[in-house]
């Protein structure tokens, strides 16, 4: 299957600039494309996964993938989605950024530590050398002010504002597909629908500068949004990040896990890797066992496996099992760090203590009447196990690696006990 014909099957495009010369190009021959990220902070989160698993599948149709890394771009900011103008970042912290984001990159798309399956470049090794009038005497005078007022990204922050340094952006970006196109022999640029505007403006200064006969193409992702109508990545924590010291990978699990019904096969068939007959069958599966949710498991399982790896992932379906059996036992001190990292914690000492004195002085109940009461009922668990002797001494023993001890009370109520 041509590589055109398989987005086209998982709803993975939006724009073309030329559907069939495309088309006709990737028939042909490998051709090199790049799709950039800015580093505007230390970790991408899945949102921006959307472009580059496109990429992915470029790479893995025996096409040459290029990751640009603006570290240029990164320092002025690219309008695109936004009402106001961005915080400007400090040199060196855009140089941490473009570090730490270049390692998550070379984690997607280097296997076997094969550094020649991907290009990485930076924007800033050829921006910073231009100089300002020959940024306006080479590139500027190629840019019409009506052309550039008239893009989406630009024309939407009219009413507000904008600033000469957040309008420049696309000419830096055009810039961009014109020294990949020329030194790197990059003919398509991909990105989110949001940067229609700003791939375009590339492939007209390209046919300025090389010729109307340049072959360079435009390819944008669609927006990705939920079956509610929000937009997909978002939980109410906040963004879903790569870095696992963010999100850790059983979080990072659990959101693809909890996706819903009426969204799973469609991401299925956008971000992970599995066959059309493998979704498909996943797709049946939904519509007549939705209970068993065989699709979203096979979704957390891609998903977290391509982005933390095989450990990872075994780590967080453990996890997984261990919250939902209530076997808490089988836990690593880690391993509970991650599975509550989100639940109620409390502090107490390594001291010796009666469970129902130490139950109170924790937090975990308001008095020593409900802690007895609580007791004779069984509904305390303490790290998995249920406790009804009201002599119990909790002591550093009962700490699961020296570190925690887990309560529940009654069926659900999770709390989390880091020992001082």
């Amino acid at each position: 299957m041509n590589i055109i014909d398989e987005l086209e099957w998982r709803d993975a495009i939006n724009q073309q600039s030329d559907a069939e010369g495309l088309r006709e190009l990737t028939n042909k021959k490998a051709v090199s494309l790049y799709c950039g990220v800015d580093p505007t902070g230390d970790s991408m989160h899945v949102g921006h996964l959307i472009p580059f698993i496109v990429l992915k599948r470029f790479q893995l149709a025996g096409h040459r993938p290029v990751i640009l890394i603006g570290g240029a771009t990164g320092t002025i900011g690219d309008p695109s989605g936004r009402a106001s103008e961005r915080t400007l970042q400090t040199m060196e912290q855009v140089q941490a950024n473009v570090d730490a984001l270049t390692a998550q990159m070379k984690k997607l798309f280097v296997t076997d530590n094969d550094a020649s399956q991907v290009r990485m470049v930076n924007n800033y090794d050829w921006t910073h050398k231009i100089n300002v009038i020959d940024f306006l005497r080479d590139y500027g005078k190629n840019f019409s002010i009506n052309t550039m007022l008239a893009k989406d990204v630009v024309s939407s922050r009219l009413e507000s504002g904008i600033s000469f340094t957040e309008f420049s952006y696309q000419i830096l970006q055009s810039l961009d597909f014109l020294h990949l196109y020329r030194n790197e022999d990059v003919q398509l640029q991909i990105g989110g629908s949001d940067q229609w505007g700003n791939i375009t403006s590339g492939l007209d200064l390209i046919r300025k500068k090389e010729g109307p006969e340049a072959e360079a193409f435009a390819l944008t992702i669609p927006l990705m949004l939920k079956a509610d109508g929000t937009k997909f990545g978002k939980t109410a924590g906040g963004a879903v990040w790569l870095d696992p010291n963010k999100t850790t990978p059983y979080e990072f699990y659990q959101f693809w896990a909890n996706t819903d019904d009426r969204d799973v096969v469609k991401y299925l068939k956008y971000f992970t890797f599995l066959s059309k007959e493998e979704i498909e069958a996943l797709a049946e599966k939904v519509e007549t066992e939705p209970h068993k949710r065989e699709a979203q498991k096979a979704l957390a399982e891609e998903m977290t496996r391509f982005v933390h790896g095989e450990e990872a992932l075994e780590q967080a379906k453990r996890i997984t099992a261990a919250l939902f059996s209530g076997d808490i036992r089988s836990l690593t001190a880690d391993e509970i760090e991650q599975g509550f990292k989100e639940m109620p914690t409390f502090t107490a000492g390594r001291e010796p203590k009666n469970i129902v004195e130490w139950l109170v002085d924790v937090g975990i109940v308001p008095s020593k009447r409900q802690a007895r009461e609580d007791l004779a009922a069984g509904a305390i668990h303490l790290n998995g196990d249920r406790v009804t002797d009201l002599e119990l001494e909790v002591t550093e023993e009962h700490a699961i690696g020296g570190r925690f001890i887990i309560i529940r009370k009654g069926k659900k109520k999770y709390s989390l006990v880091k020992l001082g």
